[in-house]
């Protein structure tokens, strides 16, 4: 009686303070969302520039895009009985497992970069090149010989290796320890020059920066640092794609515009792409947008908490891999700072959740086959309409009957055996 006693009165602290921790009572523990709503994103001071992602910008980076001979836009799903029975209006979620047969999105940012890298060494804009012209003879003559570093967890390295090997050249690829080893079979499988290492994702990254400087190779990150910027830009500005798709889709389907995007966070680059994109799309009514991040990797969080970038150190081991990263890309952080209305750290089981629940779908509601890294999203919104314990946070979204949810899942089922224990088996339930 007297633990019970006990629990209830940390939950009841938990819940007043909106603030979420795990809790360990003798055999009892707990896992909680953790929240902060942003006192920034709407207020009138002066706000970084989201001119970079504008419409016009984010359309070169779809034209370049759209010259692939396999481009074709990924779906976007609209699960129509599930939406009914969460009580809002729709749920929105485009797949991105169908994205150039690579089963993620990260494909679109590494290619954009790697195809603005090539046409500025042929003096060219990236209007006036295409991948055919990219992958041909005469341009590689040009060229010569370049070595593409780059550092993953598993679907950026892939994107990049995917696209050197396509136009002839190389790619060396560092994995951080307790990556998969499907991933990374996946990345040698497309020439690459792959390896785990014995690294977090930061330190990966460190080492493909020096050991590019050391060979003359180039390096392709989504993450920026002091004079480097004009790379991870690119790659932000590819990752546009995707939006831009969503929104003429949405278009197609009577709807305007979202009400609610929730966006997943690792560096924060594609976040931080998509949420200047919002803001410079819908400057008047712009989505309410909440940034969702693994508990043991939240560095945005943690910088929303902290008001300055603040890292995340250690080895970072989620489910989530594709989130595990420590240290906010600087460029998608002033972005994310300025316009985000919230920030969520979350425990594993929401990526799970949001696993399941896409893979098995309401009526006929279509099928999303989704990874851990990309149903946290959809997870977490099903947990906000579903679990009284986040009454509150649900309110302060303002989510209810009239909400049009979008979400981004960014990959399938990148590690099948992983997909299938946590779908099939249970594994990381609540």
């Amino acid at each position: 009686n007297i633990m019970f006693f006990n629990f209830n009165l940390c939950r009841c602290f938990i819940m007043r303070y909106s603030t979420n921790y795990l809790i360990n009572l003798g055999d009892i523990k707990m896992e909680q969302v953790r929240w902060i709503i942003s006192d920034n994103s709407r207020n009138n001071e002066q706000k970084t520039s989201v001119e970079t992602f504008s419409e016009k910008e984010i359309a070169k980076a779809r034209d370049f895009h759209k010259k692939f001979d396999i481009y074709e836009p990924t779906p976007l799903a609209r699960l129509s009985e599930l939406s009914a029975k969460l009580g809002i209006k729709e749920f929105l979620v485009k797949d991105e497992s169908k994205r150039f047969g690579l089963n993620a999105f990260k494909v679109l940012g590494g290619s954009y970069a790697i195809g603005n890298f090539l046409a500025e060494r042929l003096d060219k804009s990236i209007e006036e090149v295409d991948f055919e012209m990219l992958k041909s003879k005469e341009t590689k003559e040009k060229l010569g010989d370049i070595t593409f570093y780059t550092a993953t967890d598993g679907n950026h390295g892939r994107g990049v290796a995917w696209a050197a090997n396509q136009l002839g050249q190389k790619s060396v690829v560092y994995m951080p320890k307790g990556s998969s080893e499907y991933r990374l079979n996946k990345i040698k499988a497309e020439g690459s020059d792959a390896s785990i290492t014995d690294m977090n994702y930061d330190e990966a990254v460190r080492l493909a920066d020096q050991n590019a400087k050391k060979t003359g190779g180039e390096v392709i990150q989504d993450t920026a640092w002091e004079g480097y910027v004009k790379v991870p830009t690119w790659i932000m500005q590819g990752y546009g794609t995707l939006m831009l798709e969503a929104v003429e889709q949405m278009k197609e389907y009577g709807i305007d515009a979202p009400t609610h995007v929730f966006l997943q966070a690792g560096v924060g680059a594609m976040a931080g792409a998509v949420q200047g994109m919002i803001a410079a799309i819908f400057p008047n009514n712009r989505p309410i947008t909440t940034i969702v991040e693994p508990e043991v990797a939240n560095c945005i969080f943690r910088s929303a908490e902290n008001k300055e970038i603040t890292n995340v150190t250690g080895d970072m081991f989620t489910i989530m891999a594709g989130l595990a990263c420590g240290e906010p890309n600087p460029i998608g952080w002033d972005i994310i700072k300025d316009y985000s209305d919230a920030f969520i750290s979350c425990p594993e089981y929401v990526a799970a959740d949001g696993m399941r629940l896409l893979g098995n779908p309401l009526g006929n509601d279509p099928k999303v086959i989704s990874g851990e890294s990309g149903a946290v999203t959809a997870g977490i919104v099903y947990e906000l309409l579903t679990d009284d314990n986040l009454k509150e946070l649900k309110e302060k979204l303002k989510l209810d009957e009239n909400s049009k949810v979008l979400v981004i899942s960014t990959e399938g089922d990148t590690d099948p055996d992983n997909y299938r224990k946590i779908v099939w088996d249970g594994e990381h339930t609540r």
